[in-house]
């Protein structure tokens, strides 16, 4: 009897820890409605806060009786709580309004541009990740030499340059001086009239070029694709560096990787099997933080290179001062943030034992 109690309680252990962990994501989960529902009222009522959308997008083109007319007709001069609770009941049922300068559903924007920003924030992360922990493992391996003196240099050149500057620089090297690659667009206009073939694209012009079959297409869109997802990619790159490189160096004094040490195990032995993991951790914790920072830097890249994504849209809807389009696509990206954050937090419980839930 005493032997199947103890044989049991192991059992009970894990299904405690597992019950914790689905608590845990639960609440993480249901966390994201009232941030959701926080930075929908801040946006509604900070873009309210200069005057109504269609005096802002429109004034000055318009008489002022049919200005006036407009803004009846849209209802923008009823009580702001009721706008707001129209449009917070707009939004339950999938509606962000019109455009008002080009007369279209903001829905119809987002998913039209929305896979072109999440393409590049995608490529861009790739680049954070093979440049960021690639050089922050060697810089740990060289602390205090030349190399580790160099990259750290480079690190810190990555985060503290402007995107738009970078990009800049990089199209003047890449594309003018060296001729290499192209300086603006998602694909040639080849390309493009080989994507209006499909039946169905997703807007992913990587996964349309792979729909084709056609090698020179895929090849095409990934050369447009460089220099944007370099210039995005680098800016998070130096954090990652700076974080790999310190937490390998912390692990690396550990206690246990001493007596692994004192065993004859091999320095490569020691980063690879032994001090890589925990620093890992923090590159996850801090990565729903970077994605923000990628997408808020999305517009500058965007702009920078004429990627014809929600970025760039966002550029053009803030000089026409149309405030619903701006409004729609600020949330979404805010709704994004929020769902990866969740994503990261799950993802590090499950890789940190640290986390208590």
């Amino acid at each position: 009897m005493t032997q199947s109690a103890t044989v049991a309680q192991p059992k009970a252990k894990r299904n405690k820890l597992s019950s914790g962990f689905f608590r845990f994501v639960l609440t993480r989960f249901l966390l994201i409605i009232p941030t959701v529902f926080i930075l929908v009222t801040i946006v509604f009522f900070v873009m309210r806060a200069t005057g109504d959308p269609i005096s802002a997008a429109l004034g000055g083109r318009l008489t002022p009786e049919e200005l006036q007319k407009r803004i009846h007709a849209a209802g923008y001069d009823r009580p702001l709580i009721v706008q707001y609770l129209d449009y917070l009941g707009g939004l339950l049922h999938g509606d962000l309004g019109t455009t008002l300068t080009d007369n279209q559903k903001v829905i119809t924007i987002l998913t039209r541009y929305g896979a072109a920003t999440f393409e590049l924030a995608f490529l861009a992360l790739i680049v954070a990740l093979v440049v960021g922990i690639g050089l922050g493992r060697i810089a740990a391996r060289r602390r205090d030499r030349a190399a580790d003196a160099g990259i750290r240099t480079f690190a810190i050149l990555c985060y503290a340059t402007p995107v738009f500057f970078l990009g800049l620089i990089l199209k003047l090297i890449f594309a003018i001086w060296l001729n290499v690659l192209p300086a603006s667009g998602r694909s040639s206009l080849g390309s493009e009239m080989e994507f209006s073939r499909l039946v169905s694209p997703t807007g992913f012009y990587i996964i349309d070029a792979l729909q084709l079959g056609d090698m020179n297409v895929l090849v095409d869109v990934l050369r447009h694709a460089v220099l944007p997802a370099l210039a995005l990619g680098l800016l998070t790159a130096g954090v990652f560096i700076r974080l790999v490189r310190t937490n390998v160096i912390s692990t690396y004094t550990s206690g246990y990787i001493e007596a692994a040490r004192s065993r004859g195990v091999s320095e490569k032995r020691l980063l690879n099997k032994h001090a890589w993991k925990p620093a890992l951790i923090p590159i996850i914790t801090v990565m729903g933080m970077q994605i923000a920072l990628m997408l808020a830097g999305a517009v500058l890249t965007e702009t920078t290179f004429e990627w014809k994504g929600l970025g760039f849209m966002l550029s053009q809807y803030l000089k026409a001062r149309d405030f619903v389009a701006v409004q729609g696509i600020v949330i979404l990206i805010a709704i994004i943030v929020a769902v990866v954050n969740f994503i990261v937090d799950v993802i590090a419980a499950l890789v940190d034992p640290r986390v208590r839930y």
